[in-house]
């Protein structure tokens, strides 16, 4: 896929899961990185491995998507490095909790939804007018099958997701006079530290989630993410809804141990 060659590929939350696959899988094919995270550690030793094994450009910044100067102020540098992003991932999000409406903690709720709906926005609106100054660039933002279906208990992080559906539609509507891609990717189970951190470290809780089937690898959407990128100029691809084989909307066929 040489039309990727050289371009560059900003991703928030790069730091573990999806937001990591996707930095390794798009340096193969000799993209540069900006690399957006809070553990500025896990940052910085993810540049070290992909510089070690291709020769491309990575540059580490980190903040926090949810505070809004601080985005803005990672633009500036942007501009200042006369950095515009050829491919924006909008995969920075969480779950937090798992309870019904009339026990839910509000500290959960607004992680929530200042991290996926608003964060995907302050992020957007900040890159965004870089790409339309070049009319080019595509935006990727990271879903969920969440946000198509409800399941019990999952309410505010549902509405999320169902938010960044919206989003992603909007966003395609308001860019139909420019040559700016947009597609949702929306996966459903795939093993990383989401629920990890949905059970706030609970580690058995949490991985009860992945037993008796297959879910999804973070590779694996960073394979879909890399495909929806590279088709042809014509072609936009407004959304993808990925299960593993084992789950077919919310219900998942789990196998007796």
């Amino acid at each position: 896929m040489q039309q990727l060659h050289n371009k560059f590929v900003l991703i928030t939350g790069a730091s573990s899961g999806i937001g990591r696959a996707c930095a390794e899988e798009f340096a193969t094919y000799g993209c540069h990185l900006l690399l957006t995270g809070r553990r500025k550690e896990r940052l910085d030793d993810l540049k070290a491995k992909i510089l070690s094994k291709y020769s491309v450009e990575v540059h580490v910044f980190c903040f926090d998507v949810r505070k809004k100067d601080e985005v803005i102020a990672f633009s500036n540098q942007l501009i200042e490095k006369q950095i515009t992003p050829d491919i924006l991932i909008n995969n920075a999000g969480l779950a937090v909790g798992r309870t019904k409406i009339q026990d839910g903690i509000f500290d959960d709720w607004e992680r929530m939804i200042d991290t996926n709906v608003k964060g995907l926005l302050y992020i957007t609106r900040c890159i965004l007018p870089l790409m339309i100054e070049k009319n080019a660039g595509h935006i990727i933002n990271i879903g969920s099958t969440a946000g198509h279906i409800i399941y019990p208990a999952g309410n505010v992080y549902n509405a999320s997701k169902f938010a960044v559906k919206a989003l992603n539609e909007a966003i395609n509507l308001d860019l139909v006079d420019t040559n700016i891609r947009v597609c949702s990717i929306d996966p459903g189970a795939v093993e990383t530290e989401f629920s990890l951190v949905r059970f706030k470290g609970n580690e058995e809780v949490a991985g009860q989630v992945y037993e008796g089937y297959q879910p999804l690898s973070p590779k694996d959407i960073a394979e879909i993410a890399v495909f929806v990128v590279s088709r042809p100029k014509h072609v936009n691809i407004l959304s993808m809804v990925v299960y593993p084989t084992a789950q077919r909307s919310v219900y998942v066929h789990r196998k007796e141990a």
